[in-house]
């Protein structure tokens, strides 16, 4: 299995949008990985050109960065918002027919005599 799947790239891009301060740490929280595993998604985002590092110039330790889409990332981040939407509508579908169907199961039993499977 990748490590950086198409829902680790989403939800990286997704959350370095909205606040490109965040830390790794913080990242790897957000995200319910390991603090490695957000290490190595970053560097592979930062190697396809997708994010950009840039330190904070006031930072007194300067280990401060901050993360930021490059005009490729925006347009990976629109690209997997789209298939990551369309996987969620797909599994949303196949929940919603299970959910059916187990319903029609579990009328089938209320309306049969105790004791007797239809």
């Amino acid at each position: 299995m990748p490590v950086l799947t198409e829902e680790n790239r989403y939800q990286l891009l997704k959350l370095l949008e909205q606040t490109p301060s965040l830390n790794q740490r913080e990242l790897a929280k957000a995200m319910g990985i390991s603090l490695g595993k957000t290490n190595y998604c970053l560097n592979a985002l930062i190697e396809k050109g997708l994010i950009k590092v840039a330190n904070f110039k006031r930072s007194k330790t300067k280990m401060n960065y901050a993360y930021y889409l490059t005009p490729k990332g925006l347009d990976e981040k629109a690209r997997v918002t789209m298939q990551f939407l369309k996987r969620k509508q797909q599994e949303y579908e196949a929940l919603v027919k299970e959910l059916e169907e187990l319903q029609k199961e579990a009328a089938l039993i209320e309306c049969s005599p105790k004791g007797e499977i239809p």
